[in-house]
């Protein structure tokens, strides 16, 4: 199997994280990549450095303006007086606002709570670089896919959080749905994104929600207790251009394998009724029984026997790396997750 990762992931390294009202160290560090290139290393994989992505190639999934101010709001902040180190909204536009017509102001302050979701993605001086980096992993690993073999992209940081406009959950730019839309436009008719994060792929399920050429799938811990709490309910099922085209498997927590995999062959099974000509895998290992901020139980083994399901599938697959925030298991998991999809 071809891997790919970019350097350019060492220069975000967030601080600010909230956690119930108080400020911890932030869990996406760089330290997770090194821990996923050591799982690398013990299976003979060699990676390989993605040339970075044009902006063409990011406005097939994100709005130019949102792209505008992700590639400028650090220097931006640094320019406020009395600005923190990262750029951290305090303040995001509600319902009622949107309602009656609110809209991007012109203000830093304001345009960042605009163009992101939460306060879980705070941008630093190398989070745009990093960012786009881990964008160029996700299309190199699409161009393979295409081309009917198997890939693994090292995305750090994550993406499937993000939205068309807008950061949140670590994610800035959705990875998985640049690798989608990538593989139709090298002529898949059909793409599917499986995604086994422990969260619900908010922002890839609205990417896609009017989409019937591209199926999404997510299985992860139930929003009525855990990230991102408002949308990943089962009814949630596409869109009114692609009805049925969503389908969320949410689990209560302290899930563990059996009924964990029990979720991934319903997922499957959903994805094989769809018949797709490529599949793009959103593998997260916060799902393990070991995660700093567990909801779910999976074992190391659970995670082996996921890669075997989706292997044996036998669809060309685009794995995107998302999260998973032990940094002293990560590399384990992933050699297990590869040693069981096995192509």
């Amino acid at each position: 199997m071809r891997a790919f990762d970019h350097p350019a992931d060492v220069a975000h390294a967030p601080g600010f994280f909230l956690m119930r009202g108080a400020l911890r160290p932030n869990y996406e560090v760089p330290a997770r990549a090194v821990s996923l290139r050591e799982g690398l290393a013990r299976l003979g994989v060699a990676a390989e450095t993605p040339a970075l992505p044009d902006r063409a190639a990011l406005e097939r999934v994100h709005a130019a303006d949102y792209l505008d101010w992700l590639s400028t709001a650090h220097a931006a902040w640094e320019a406020l007086p009395g600005a923190g180190p990262e750029v951290v909204a305090n303040i995001h536009p509600s319902p009622e606002m949107l309602a009656q017509g609110g809209r991007a102001p012109a203000g830093m302050v304001g345009q960042t709570g605009w163009y992101t979701a939460d306060t879980a993605c705070p941008i630093g001086p190398g989070t745009w670089d990093a960012a786009v980096g881990a964008a160029g992993c996700a299309l190199a690993a699409a161009e393979v896919v295409a081309g009917g073999e198997d890939a693994y992209a090292l995305c750090r940081p994550p993406g499937h959080h993000a939205y068309a406009a807008r950061a949140g959950g670590h994610c800035y730019v959705n990875n998985a749905a640049l690798a989608a839309v990538a593989m139709r436009d090298r002529g898949a008719g059909r793409v599917a994104v499986l995604d086994i994060d422990s969260h619900h792929g908010n922002g890839t399920q609205g990417i896609f929600w009017d989409s019937a050429d591209v199926l999404t799938v997510s299985v992860h811990g139930d929003p009525a207790g855990y990230y991102p709490w408002y949308v990943g309910r089962a009814h949630e099922t596409g869109g009114r251009a692609a009805p049925g085209f969503n389908l969320n498997l949410p689990l209560s927590p302290g899930t563990g394998d059996d009924s964990w995999l029990a979720a991934v062959a319903a997922g499957l099974a959903r994805v094989a009724e769809f018949q797709p000509d490529a599949l793009v895998l959103s593998l997260g290992f916060d799902a393990s029984e070991h995660e700093p901020l567990g909801y779910l139980r999976v074992t190391a083994e659970g995670f082996a026997r996921a890669g075997e399901m989706i292997g044996a599938a036998r669809v060309p697959t685009a794995i995107i790396q998302e999260g998973g925030y032990n940094v002293d298991l990560l590399g384990t998991l992933l050699a297990r997750f590869l040693n069981g999809f096995g192509r």
